[in-house]
């Protein structure tokens, strides 16, 4: 756990420096397309107030993106709360900068690889005991960076002030020790070297007046658009529900269609069937109007019965003999036999008792394996007082 946070650590301090110096190139550059009345009159320059001591005056002065514009010059000496009244309120906002005189400071040109760029500060910090007569403990310093060389290198510059000329100066000032950013220097032309020599626990941190205001409008931001995610979120599962409800709906639907479907075949199929088993041999109907046509006058049937294909007769008939040539001569069966042996009614009609079965024929155009369709029963019975 140790070894992967070193180096998460480590990967951070060679990240972070290039991420830095990547997003201040591109902000310098996108400001370079401004003018610089521009830039300060929205509020995208990092202006700042400069201040310095000329004799007997204390000149005031805006340092903006390297461009000096005079503010205001008063007799000295001049307090904070003096210089605060008549200062622009926009003016009054930036922090403050005091420019020491070019005898002040102690510079000295360097030469540098490229690699020393991200840790720029920390390298120049090992060349003050050499570059200058100061251990590194009995000075402040910073480093003022210069153009790139054509081969590659970097060119800076080492300016360094005593620890104790800056703290008796300090102590000199009076109330502005407490109210300054910074300290800087004077390059010995009137222009700043662009450098902050005051540690950075003795810098005055200006109190944003907006920042509390930023902070609950960043923090409603925030806030809303969690409020609006979580909207956005609902509405998409509340219309995901709404649609698996249709799909539902839709699926039930087809579920009862195919179910209507399948029973509407089933009916189709059973006709089917029963119009082919009533196409493979004469209905019962139709045996019976045979019948009712061969069968002479007082012949009585007591029971009719077809099963399968075999077609029985039971009854009663004063020409019993004559049964089977009569009925033979049908086209609807064939086979026509006596089963057992006539017997006497008697009564006073002279009838005998028979029993005939006959094998029912396809119907013209039946083919023999819907004739031999799986056995069907159908039984009429008749009634001995009823006559053909």
């Amino acid at each position: 756990m140790t070894s992967w946070r070193d180096s998460l650590v480590q990967a951070r301090g060679r990240l972070a420096p290039g991420v830095g110096n990547g997003l201040r190139w591109w902000r310098r550059s996108l400001l370079a397309w401004l003018p610089v009345r521009w830039q300060w009159a929205l509020g995208w320059s990092r202006s700042r107030l400069l201040l310095s001591r000329e004799g007997e005056q204390l000149r005031v002065q805006r340092d903006t993106a390297g461009q000096l514009q005079a503010v205001l010059e008063l007799p000295w000496p001049q307090s904070p709360a003096e210089l605060e009244p008549v200062l622009d309120t926009r003016v009054r906002g930036l922090p403050r900068h005091w420019v020491l005189p070019a005898s002040a400071v102690l510079r000295r040109p360097l030469r540098l690889p490229a690699a020393a760029a991200s840790r720029l500060r920390d390298v120049v910090g090992f060349e003050i005991d050499r570059q200058t007569p100061f251990e590194p403990a009995q000075v402040h310093y910073d480093v003022r960076e210069g153009e790139p060389l054509a081969d590659g290198q970097l060119q800076v510059e080492l300016v360094v002030i005593p620890r104790q000329a800056l703290e008796q100066w300090l102590q000199q000032s009076g109330s502005w020790a407490g109210q300054l950013a910074g300290v800087d220097a004077d390059d010995g032309s009137g222009q700043p070297l662009g450098v902050n020599l005051l540690p950075a626990s003795q810098r005055y941190q200006a109190r944003d007046p907006m920042r509390r205001w930023n902070l609950l409008l960043g923090s409603a931001t925030v806030v809303l658009l969690v409020l609006a995610a979580t909207q956005l979120l609902a509405n998409r599962e509340r219309a995901a529900d709404q649609l698996r409800d249709q799909v539902n709906a839709a699926a039930r639907d087809a579920r009862a269609v195919a179910a209507e479907r399948q029973q509407l075949q089933q009916l189709v199929d059973g006709a089917a069937f029963l119009e082919e088993k009533r196409s493979v041999q004469a209905s019962t109907l139709e045996v019976w109007n045979e019948l009712t046509r061969l069968l002479p006058d007082g012949t009585y049937l007591e029971k009719l019965s077809v099963e399968g294909r075999t077609l029985q007769l039971i009854g009663l008939s004063r020409e019993a003999s004559q049964l089977v040539p009569l009925l033979q001569a049908s086209p609807l069966w064939t086979k026509v036999n006596l089963t057992g042996v006539l017997q006497a009614d008697g009564g006073a009609g002279g009838r005998d008792r028979f029993t005939l079965t006959a094998e029912l024929q396809p119907l013209p155009g039946a083919t023999p394996a819907k004739a031999a369709a799986a056995p069907a029963t159908e039984v009429a019975d008749g009634n001995a007082t009823d006559a053909p």
